[in-house]
């Protein structure tokens, strides 16, 4: 019995130690734009092979750029990453995607991919950037460049197309290499057509691959990224506030509009964009809208600076701005940020003007607010004291938009009007109840 169990132990050692010595192997993919979405994901997946303590990285490159400062926080979070880093070019590394490739510790291409074309360009009209933003990326494509033992003329030159350097390019172009170019100039390790087969080259031979991918919460955050989300999120945001203040107390508007703020809100804050000083802003400025409607009489200086803040917020929440140091963030995103805000503002007034009325006569808003008359007839019971101020005279108490409260006989009830506003401290008639509020007019 004994020799057996020896015998099993001994046939048994290898497959153990294999198993423990089996090297950990993480890919993730850059096959998108490099934008706010790209750098969280990068950030998730170099976490995640930190704590899965992956022995090497693997980046799947397929891109022809994006964002510059998303490119540069990447670069810098590859270069603080102290286990291997290979990039595998799978067709496209271009201009961001070129300068991620330099930035790890070794380059590898397929047959018939590129890299470099590294110009930054506009967002809008793909027009060359101005000459700070290519000094910027000269810059950075140097230095990254020299950290890994690169020629830093080279990287400049995928930039600068007026710098010629001899037997790799003449003025008047940017370095775009082959597989094949790249190669003899010292950028690119070599040419394969796997992950495999780099870890073939590097002799890794005992290994597990796992492909980095987002959750669902993560894949449910990039969603509400996108500018055109974030514009319907602002118009729900305008309409659930407008409808709550239409019919206080019904909660459902009100809830809706949170949500939708939480959604617009959230995502950003977490891909870096939302800073702190800029949600202040925002709530800052919705407070003084509500200030402005409840509190203080007319539409003064607090509707007009509610409504800025609120506005320019919104704006800036969806850019990579540095407290208002736009030098980096590409006119084709303000443009569509710009957009994004001023067309669910928009979208949410036509909404309110032309869909109010319809909404309120609706089946599914009478289920939530009550907008039928309570007739006694139909066995409802009327405040008598209410009923009993029909034809009663007063005040408004605060400004009737429509709602709000009225002062007759030194008392105080809440009421609304016909859609009319009626301005603080202006005289008022009753001209019927219904339940404790009453329903008044201009007197």
């Amino acid at each position: 019995m004994y020799n057996r169990v020896w015998v099993l132990f001994v046939l048994l050692l290898p497959l153990f130690v294999q198993a423990q010595d089996k090297k950990k192997v993480m890919v993730m993919e850059i096959k998108a734009e490099i934008d706010p979405r790209m750098t969280r994901y990068v950030k998730l997946a170099l976490a995640h092979a930190e704590k899965t303590k992956a022995d090497y990285i693997i980046v799947d490159m397929d891109t022809y750029g994006g964002i510059l400062t998303d490119a540069k926080e990447i670069v810098d979070m590859i270069m603080d990453v102290k286990k291997p880093i290979w990039v595998f070019v799978n067709s496209d590394a271009a201009s961001a995607g070129a300068l991620i490739s330099i930035a790890c510790d070794s380059i590898y291409m397929s047959p018939g991919a590129s890299i470099g074309a590294a110009t930054v360009v506009e967002g809008v009209g793909g027009e060359a950037a101005p000459d700070k933003y290519q000094s910027y990326m000269r810059s950075i494509m140097r230095s990254t460049a020299e950290e890994n033992g690169r020629d830093p003329r080279i990287a400049e030159g995928m930039v600068d197309q007026s710098i010629a350097i001899d037997s790799v390019k003449e003025a008047g172009k940017v370095i775009t290499f082959t597989t094949t170019e790249a190669i003899e100039n010292g950028y690119c390790e070599g040419k394969v057509d796997s992950i495999e087969e780099i870890l073939k080259k590097n002799n890794v031979t005992n290994y597990d691959i796992e492909t980095f991918r987002l959750g669902a919460t993560e894949k449910i955050i990039a969603i509400f990224l996108n500018p055109f989300i974030s514009g319907i999120l602002i118009l729900i945001i305008i309409g659930g506030i407008y409808f709550e203040l239409q019919t206080p107390g019904v909660g459902f508007p009100l809830f809706a509009a949170i949500v939708a703020l939480v959604l617009y809100l959230v995502p950003y804050y977490l891909n870096g964009l939302a800073e702190y000083w800029e949600i202040i802003a925002l709530f800052i400025g919705l407070v003084l809208i509500v200030v402005e409607v409840f509190v203080i009489p007319g539409f003064g200086v607090a509707g007009v600076a509610g409504i800025t803040l609120t506005v320019v917020s919104l704006i800036l929440i969806m850019l990579n701005n540095d407290f208002f140091n736009f030098d980096f963030v590409p006119m084709g995103d303000i443009v569509v940020a710009t957009f994004a805000t001023l067309g669910g503002i928009a979208g949410g007034g036509l909404l309110l003007f032309f869909g109010g009325a319809r909404l309120s006569n609706t089946q599914a808003f009478k289920r939530i607010a009550l907008t039928d008359t309570q007739e006694s007839k139909e066995g409802y019971t009327v405040n008598a004291s209410a009923s009993a101020l029909v034809g009663k005279k007063g005040t408004a108490y605060t400004v009737l938009r429509p709602s709000g409260k009225v002062m007759i006989e030194n008392q105080l009830y809440d009421a609304f009007t016909r859609g009319e506003f009626i301005e603080k401290g202006e005289a008022i008639e009753v001209i019927s109840s219904e339940g404790v509020t009453l329903k008044v007019k201009k007197s």
